[in-house]
């Protein structure tokens, strides 16, 4: 019997960080369709696409609302559970997708709420970095194996970044300019860290979709520095993100071998944030349209599916104990 996410015992003793992911991949979604309403390319079909890019968003932001509140009823019961959550795996990158997700709830209601998004910008930002200070302390003071590199590590340290799109739009360039300048770096040396791991074939078959998220940051560079006028910039960042996704389709099998688990969320918002890019490149050549057009269609279906399953899971109480969730 269906029962309130995370009640086994006790209302959201044990909400999965697990949850985030898809959600976050929900608002990539909606503010890629956002992106896709705004070009001619379209006709008239973009209102119609504009007019679903804002329902998505609207959901998102509640479903997010949602699920915030839930995780923050779990640390209001015991706030040391965020440590013994940064511990594994899916909650680290969980945890940052939630972070990360705040951030682009503010892009979402900005054109609303310019103030409300404000505040939620700052405390985004604030609550990402607080969090990627205790996933270095985690793993410093961890065992050797947890500081294995990881695509979360973008999540953890480059995530940043996703604030930049909001920046941009609530008129703070220079704040927008500050994160990619203090992000890059770390996202470079991920990349270079994860490059053996991304060409080789032996990754274990349940980690393997989080090779995805070596696509997202290539893509939110181009989409910050694109929103930015630096489009010859942004199109080396979208050439790169491209390759990355070649690279990645070629191999989607292999990626997907160990059937479905939570980590396919790390499947969703790469896409959603590969077809925000193609479509904001579009004034370089009108085929990137077409491209991420391709893209956004890819990246309704997994969403979709992927988001069901967790939210399924997350309703049966089967997400946390699957995700080794801390218990409250």
């Amino acid at each position: 019997m269906a029962q309130m996410p995370g009640s086994a015992g006790g209302l959201w003793r044990q909400t999965p960080p697990a949850i985030f992911p898809p959600i976050l991949g929900l608002l990539g979604l909606g503010l890629a369709l956002r992106r896709a309403g705004e070009l001619p390319f379209w006709g008239e079909m973009g209102g119609g696409i504009s007019g679903v890019a804002e329902l998505v968003l609207g959901a998102g932001t509640l479903l997010f609302g949602f699920a915030l509140l839930a995780y923050l009823a779990k640390l209001l019961r015991r706030p040391a559970v965020v440590l013994e959550d940064l511990q594994i795996l899916p909650g680290r990158t969980g945890l940052a997708a939630c972070t990360m997700g705040a951030m682009l709830a503010v892009a979402s209601v900005q054109p609303y709420a310019p103030t409300l998004a404000w505040l939620g910008l700052c405390a985004g930002l604030a609550a990402h970095s607080v969090l990627a200070v205790l996933v270095a302390w985690v793993l410093m003071r961890g065992p050797a194996e947890l500081r294995r590199p990881s695509p979360g590590w973008h999540l953890n340290f480059v995530g940043f970044i996703v604030g930049g799109i909001a920046a941009v739009a609530l008129g703070a360039p220079m704040l927008a300019w500050g994160l990619v300048v203090l992000t890059l770096p770390g996202a470079v040396v991920i990349w270079g860290l994860g490059a053996a791991s991304f060409l080789r074939s032996d990754l274990p078959g349940p980690l393997r979709p989080l090779l995805m998220v070596h696509l997202a940051p290539a893509c939110l560079y181009t989409v910050v520095l694109a929103l930015l006028g630096q489009i010859d910039i942004a199109f080396g960042f979208g050439v790169f993100a491209l390759l990355i996704a070649l690279r990645l389709g070629l191999r989607w099998r292999w990626l997907a071998s160990a059937g479905f688990t939570p980590l396919w969320g790390a499947f969703t918002f790469p896409v959603a944030a590969f077809a925000s890019a193609m479509f904001l490149l579009v004034p370089v050549h009108w085929g990137f349209a077409v491209v991420g057009g391709g893209a956004l269609l890819l990246a309704c279906v997994v969403t979709g599916f992927v988001l069901y399953r967790v939210l399924r899971l997350w309703a049966l109480a089967k997400l946390g104990p699957q995700t080794n969730a801390a218990r409250a």
